[in-house]
């Protein structure tokens, strides 16, 4: 049989996790519990909810669960507690360096206002950073269904806190709904203050919304971006400019973007030499975490390790961390896979 490497030993960056979808589901029973939220079947029953959200109605329930959950975080320790938990799982699945996404407007109404939001989130990344070793920053993510003026809001109060710990600028929710260049000012703000441009795009619409991300919002990552399979022009784009597209083949599936894991466009882009940073997006609702991204590169499209060991590469490559912690990873990825693998 084939020797293998275990996934969770490999060192990797976590580019694409959601605040609120990177909970527990324990932690969510008992948040709910807590404050006394009703929590529907989908969240209680132990299994991934079934979701669907390539038409409205489908993603209108994924996003009433994930609103649902968001309502159980309403005091400074919910939110120390999801954070640490999170880089707890992280560790656990050989995550070295994370970038969780957040929009703190969605806590402010419950933690005193979008400035103390943000600032107990940023604290509870730099508590759980020092405790579990992990690496730790936040990029602050703007919601496409609301008004560009708050995105360009967001957009200031992130740039403020650049120095504590923002290194990021995204843009989030149905990609299908408004255009990217609405958001160009606040992501032309946030650039102008230094932070990486991530909006999310080529999901739950085609090539064009990556072209946009790229031509309108002026991307060095995108989130998903799985759609520009589709154009071989745009694959080329990507690769030529080094753009790294945070990919995540579980939640890909989960919301019928994707038929079945086989399906999702990893082989093409690796083919292509487009960089990929696999992520785990919302554990919450689709039931898997960082690892088993890697165990789906393996198994439904047959990564080597030593093609398993350059994704993790390229997921560091594409972070924000500090050249001399990305330079200890990858000599950490090396050694992985280096070592000899046990029998499978």
């Amino acid at each position: 049989m084939e020797r293998v490497r275990d996934l969770r030993q490999l060192p990797k960056a976590h580019l694409h996790l959601h605040f609120t979808g990177s909970m527990r589901p324990a932690t969510l029973l008992d948040l709910a519990d807590k404050y006394g939220v009703h929590l529907p079947a989908a969240l209680t029953s132990g299994r991934p909810p079934r979701l669907s959200a390539t038409d409205e109605r489908g993603w209108f329930r994924f996003q009433r669960l994930y609103d649902i959950a968001r309502s159980c975080l309403r005091a400074p320790e919910d939110i120390q507690r999801l954070v640490r938990e999170a880089a707890e799982e992280d560790v656990r699945d050989g995550s070295r360096w994370l970038e969780i996404q957040v929009d703190p407007t969605s806590y402010a109404p419950r933690l005193g206002g979008l400035i103390p939001a943000l600032e107990i989130i940023l604290d509870a990344v730099d508590r759980a950073s020092q405790d579990t070793g992990l690496g730790m920053r936040v990029l602050v993510a703007a919601n496409r269904m609301k008004h560009p003026l708050d995105a360009r809001t967001l957009a200031r109060l992130a740039v403020r806190y650049s120095d504590r710990g923002v290194v990021g600028f995204g843009l989030s929710n149905d990609e299908r709904r408004g255009f990217a260049r609405d958001f160009d000012r606040a992501f032309a703000i946030a650039r102008d203050g230094g932070l990486l441009s991530a909006p999310h795009g080529g999901e739950l619409s085609g090539p064009a919304s990556v072209r946009d991300c790229l031509d309108d919002l002026h991307a060095a990552r995108i989130g998903h971006g799985v759609r520009a399979a589709e154009d071989p022009v745009l694959l080329r784009r990507l690769a030529s400019r080094g753009v790294t597209c945070e990919v995540c083949p579980a939640s890909n599936v989960a919301l019928g973007v994707y038929g079945k894991p086989e399906d999702v466009p990893l082989r093409k882009f690796y083919e292509a030499g487009v960089p990929m940073a696999l992520g785990a997006d919302d554990p919450l609702l689709f039931g898997s975490r960082l690892t088993a991204q890697y165990e789906i590169a393996r198994t439904a499209h047959a990564f080597t390790d030593a093609e398993l060991a350059e994704l993790a590469r390229q997921s560091v490559r594409g972070s924000r961390a500090p050249q001399e912690a990305q330079r200890a990873v990858l000599a950490d990825v090396d050694a992985w896979l280096a070592a000899p693998a046990p029998q499978g």
